[in-house]
C-alpha cells in the first residue's frame, strides 16, 4: 500500500510551479490504478515556495480525474470564512462522491496570522465558535446565527457530511478531538495524548473515534530507487529544500518538537545519514514493508522535482513494488495490512495544530 501527498513546494532551482499542478493530478489519476490508497494535500500561506494555500480547489481537480481515491484534507480553520467553507466542502463532498475527509488544525506560523488579520492568540477559541457553525451546516440543518438564517446547498453527498477530524501533535489538540467527538488524527505525538483524548471523549458523552499516533520517526517523505546513491544525488537538492522549509518554520526548542518528519539536517549528507523524514529505500526494501502490511507515504514531487524525474520512482512503486509483493502475500492478511497503511497515511503534515 501507499499514499501520495502534495504539498506543491515550487523553489526557483525546481520545476515550473504549473507543470507541477498537472502532474499532481495525473499522478493522482495513474496512481489509483496501480494500488494508492489516498492522497494527502496540506495547507500554508504566504511561503516563498508557493506551498499550497488551497487544498480544496486542489481535491477538486484530482477529484474530477479519479474514481476510488482517498481524499485527505489538511485545513487550518481559523482562517476561514465556516459558512463559506461548509459551501465549498459540501461541493468537494459531491464530486468525489464522499471521498474526501477534512483534517481540521488552528496553524502555528505567525506570519500566516498577520497574513489573515487573525489574532494568533485567540486561534483555539476562533476555532471552536467555527467548528460548532461548520458542523451544523454539513449535517443539512437551517441555522440561527448572528441574527441570519444560514443553510448550505447543495447538501453533501455524504449523509451527515462528510468525515471530519482534528490534527495535531499536543494534548490541547487530543482534548479538542474528543470534546467534538471528532477523530484524532496526529501529526506526532507527546505522553498522555490518547489518555486525553479518550477521557474527553468520555466527558463530553462522545463514542471514540480513530486515535492515530505516528512515531515522531515515521518518515513523511519516501522514494523507492533501484540505485539509492544515484537517487541521492539526484532528487538530494529537492529532499533537503523541503526539509529545510519545515525546520524553519519548527525552529528548535520550539512547540513542534512532537511532529513526525522535523529533520535539523543541513545539507543532503546529513539528510541521508539521519534517514528520519525524508528516506530514499531499495526497491527490495519497498518491497518487504509493503509485504508485512507497511504503508509507503510517497512525496512524488517533493520540493518541486521536476517532473520527468518523478514519474520513474512513482513508477517504480505501482508497477514492481506491489506487484511482486503480491506474489507472496497471504491473502488473509490483506485487512491488518489495510489497517496499518491507514494508520501510517495520518502523518500528513509535520505540525502541532
Amino acid at each position: 500500500m501507499y499514499s501520495l501527498r502534495f504539498d506543491m513546494r515550487a523553489p526557483a532551482f525546481g520545476a515550473d510551479r504549473t507543470d507541477l499542478y498537472a502532474a499532481a493530478i495525473d499522478m493522482c489519476a495513474w496512481a489509483e490504478q496501480h494500488g494508492a490508497l489516498a492522497v494527502v494535500l496540506c495547507e500554508h500561506h504566504g511561503s516563498e515556495d508557493g506551498y499550497l494555500p488551497a487544498p480544496l480547489m486542489l481535491a477538486s481537480a484530482i477529484a474530477a480525474r479519479t474514481e476510488r481515491l482517498l481524499l485527505n484534507l489538511v485545513v487550518i480553520l481559523p482562517f476561514y470564512d465556516p459558512v463559506r467553507l461548509a459551501e465549498d466542502i459540501a461541493v468537494l463532498d459531491n464530486l468525489s462522491r464522499g471521498r474526501a475527509s477534512i483534517v481540521f488544525g488552528l496553524g502555528y506560523r505567525p506570519e500566516e496570522f498577520e497574513h489573515f488579520g487573525v489574532d494568533r492568540t485567540k486561534r483555539g477559541t476562533i476555532a471552536d465558535a467555527k467548528l460548532e457553525l461548520l458542523r451544523a451546516l454539513l449535517r443539512g440543518e437551517e441555522v440561527y446565527h448572528q441574527g441570519r438564517r444560514i443553510r448550505v446547498t447543495p447538501p453533501p453527498h455524504t449523509p451527515g457530511g462528510p468525515t471530519l477530524m482534528w490534527g495535531g501533535a499536543s494534548l490541547a489538540a487530543a482534548r479538542r478531538a474528543g470534546r467534538y467527538g471528532l477523530g484524532l488524527l496526529a501529526n506526532g505525538s507527546v505522553p498522555g495524548m490518547q489518555q486525553a483524548y479518550l477521557a474527553a471523549c468520555r466527558e463530553h458523552g462522545h463514542p471514540p473515534g480513530p486515535a492515530l499516533l505516528p512515531d515522531p520517526d515515521t518518515p513523511t517523505v519516501t522514494f523507492v530507487a533501484d540505485d539509492v546513491d544515484a537517487a541521492w544525488d539526484e532528487l538530494g537538492p529537492y529532499l533537503l529544500h523541503d526539509a529545510r522549509g519545515y525546520a524553519e518554520w519548527n525552529p528548535a526548542g520550539g512547540d513542534n518538537s512532537a511532529s513526525a518528519g522535523i529533520s535539523p539536517a543541513r545539507d543532503v549528507a546529513e539528510l541521508r545519514a539521519m534517514s528520519r523524514s525524508h528516506r530514499i529505500i531499495s526497491t527490495a526494501d519497498a518491497i518487504a514493508i509493503v509485504r508485512r502490511g507497511g504503508m509507503l507515504n510517497l512525496s512524488p514531487l517533493c520540493g518541486g522535482i521536476p517532473p520527468e524525474i518523478a514519474w520513474p520512482y512513482l513508477r517504480r512503486v505501482g508497477e514492481v513494488v506491489l506487484p511482486e509483493a503480491a506474489r507472496s502475500d497471504d491473502a488473509e492478511a490483506r485487512p491488518d495490512r489495510l489497517s496499518n497503511a491507514f494508520r501510517e497515511l495520518m502523518s500528513t503534515d509535520r505540525r502541532p495544530q
